[in-house]
């Protein structure tokens, strides 16, 4: 084992930092977008040879599993996984000051290898140590659980514990690279180590925003960071760095990073307004290729474009693939949704019908129900050419507002029962959005502007030749192409309206696309259909990939 590990510890360089990472779906530490994400940017740091060593919880009670009873109502249920079976535990062990105790944190290492014959360690830090008190035991028990407390205790070993972890294993990282503010106590580590120096640790530090609301940066009091840390040295330097009133962990992770990007263009000019004086770049994000490619275009891509899994931009070419052949992977693909669907729901979806779905976070501001905003307009599309829904999404267990959704989506299910098929698919994890972004003909997303800092569904969707009807929000507002990569929903990413207007300009257009655009060309004008797959992927997928995503962090932030 020992040898092994200095092979993997050999030459790593870039110390990247998580609180969730999705790298499948035994391994359940990610919660959606951000961990998925994670998960892609190991994967192609693998393939690419980037020397990468990855650091995150181990979350032993998972995020949670989604039951949902017929109206809707959403339970959670714990779920618990054995590291041990899928991981090797390490020998080495560190310790974090909270309140006053010595919390001892082991470690678990997964190696995530690639066929080019990279390897990424990703380190998965574990409190549930002997010796330990039962509190302390539980902090790495649950994804983004419990209370405020909670949360910074997780930071706490993320952060400093991660530091000192990767330092009792041989690391020597050249840089720090901190996915959200979550991890951004491994800046504070970095001081002690650096003798306050915050020049030095600014060097040493990356630091990547996903989000562009003021609410969604995690802060904390000073009477609790205090009771947690209680060391004088730690509190002054929080307060230098990461404000003066409450522990703003992404304002502390702005004053300590040379190198801050948001994840898409737009997402990065919203930053730089949120955080004025402070100078945020844009990488705008990508997904893993060859991950996200379901089974059927894998082996079409392989055939007539070899290398493409390495080198996504290849998919470029696309127009070399005859499109009977392109139309029976996607068909392939759809039917094996469409038999999951049937199989877990008995709701008799058929493999001819307009599919359109909706999967990620059941959260307010993604808007799962818009499309449902005006079931009067929706029975006339559906009038026009059948269409049929899918939807999916996990609502975290303190957001009320994103239970509701789902309730709402249930009793619409009721309603529109003998007229449209929809349906709602427990439990959205990594298997079912394979399936899902692949299946669809139609990737639909209503976020509501500007909270929507970069969205990568779509992405996935593009490279299996779904077609995405979007608002112009995110990632899409440098995929979008009007009729050319797929459909805008409402204003201009620039338009001044009240909110209210941009509501009535959204549901005209998704309803109008619908009616008038959409619809009839997937039913009457297919050879335009296979366009829009066409395009999809040689001008969405070859570009917004990881591997993409993955160049420009080395060049811009690594080196």
């Amino acid at each position: 084992m020992e040898d092994n590990l200095q092979g993997v510890l050999k030459g790593q360089k870039i110390a990247y930092f998580s609180m969730e990472i999705g790298l499948r779906n035994e391994i359940p530490t990610y919660a959606g977008g951000l961990g998925v994400l994670a998960g892609d940017t190991i994967r192609s740091a693998s393939d690419l040879k980037v020397p990468l060593v990855a650091v995150t919880l181990v979350s032993n009670k998972g995020y949670f599993r989604q039951s949902l009873d017929t109206s809707g109502n959403q339970t959670e249920q714990i779920e618990e996984w054995d590291p041990s079976r899928l991981m090797t535990r390490l020998q080495q062990e560190v310790s974090v000051k909270i309140q006053g105790r010595e919390v001892k944190i082991q470690a678990w290492q997964y190696n995530c290898k690639s066929l080019t014959g990279g390897c990424v360690p990703i380190i998965f830090l574990d409190t549930n140590v002997e010796g330990n008190s039962w509190e302390d035991r539980r902090i790495t028990d649950f994804l983004y659980g419990g209370d405020h407390s909670y949360r910074l205790k997780q930071e706490i070993v993320l952060g400093v514990g991660g530091v000192r972890m990767l330092a009792a294993l041989g690391f020597n990282p050249r840089k720090y690279h901190m996915n959200e503010g979550h991890s951004s106590l491994l800046a504070l580590e970095l001081l002690t180590r650096n003798g306050t120096d915050s020049t030095k640790v600014k060097d040493l530090c990356i630091f990547t925003t996903h989000t562009p609301v003021e609410a969604g940066h995690d802060k904390f009091d000073y009477g609790l960071v205090e009771d947690l840390i209680r060391d004088k040295n730690y509190l002054e330097i929080l307060k230098k760095f990461g404000g003066a009133d409450r522990f703003d962990t992404s304002l502390f992770a702005l004053n300590l990073s040379n190198y801050v990007n948001g994840v898409t263009k737009r997402h990065s000019r919203v930053s730089n307004e949120l955080f004025p004086g402070y100078s945020i770049q844009a990488i705008t994000n990508g997904v893993h290729s060859y991950t996200w490619t379901s089974p059927f275009f894998r082996q079409l891509y392989d055939r007539y474009l070899p290398g493409w899994a390495n080198e996504p931009e290849l998919l470029v070419r696309v127009g070399g693939i005859p499109d009977e052949e392109i139309w029976e992977a996607h068909w392939k693909a759809k039917k094996e949704l469409i038999d999951e669907v049937n199989k877990r729901t008995g709701v008799c979806m058929d493999y001819e019908t307009l599919t359109i779905g909706f999967a990620r976070r059941m959260a307010e501001y993604k808007r799962a129900t818009l499309i449902l905003s005006d079931l009067e307009r929706l029975r006339k599309v559906n009038r026009r050419g059948r269409i049929q829904l899918i939807f999916a999404g996990k609502a975290h267990p303190q957001d009320e507002a994103g239970k509701q959704l789902i309730r709402e989506i249930f009793k619409i299910i009721e309603t529109l029962r003998n007229e449209i098929k929809i349906v709602f698919l427990e439990n959205y994890d990594m298997d079912l959005a394979a399936k899902m972004v692949s299946g669809v003909d139609l990737w639909l997303n209503t976020p509501t502007r500007p909270y929507e800092a970069s969205g990568t569904s779509g992405m996935k969707a593009a490279h299996n030749g779904v077609v995405n009807f979007s608002i112009l929000d995110g990632w899409w507002i440098e995929g979008w192409i009007e009729g050319v990569t797929g459909w805008s929903i409402g204003p201009q990413p620039d338009d001044c309206l009240s909110i209210e207007e941009a509501r009535l300009s959204e549901l005209d257009d998704l309803y109008n696309k619908l009616y008038y655009i959409i619809v009839p060309m997937y039913y009457d004008r297919k050879d335009e259909w296979f366009k829009m797959i066409n395009n999809s992927i040689g001008m969405v997928a070859y570009y917004f990939n990881s591997h993409r995503m993955m160049r420009r962090y080395v060049t811009h932030a690594y080196l």
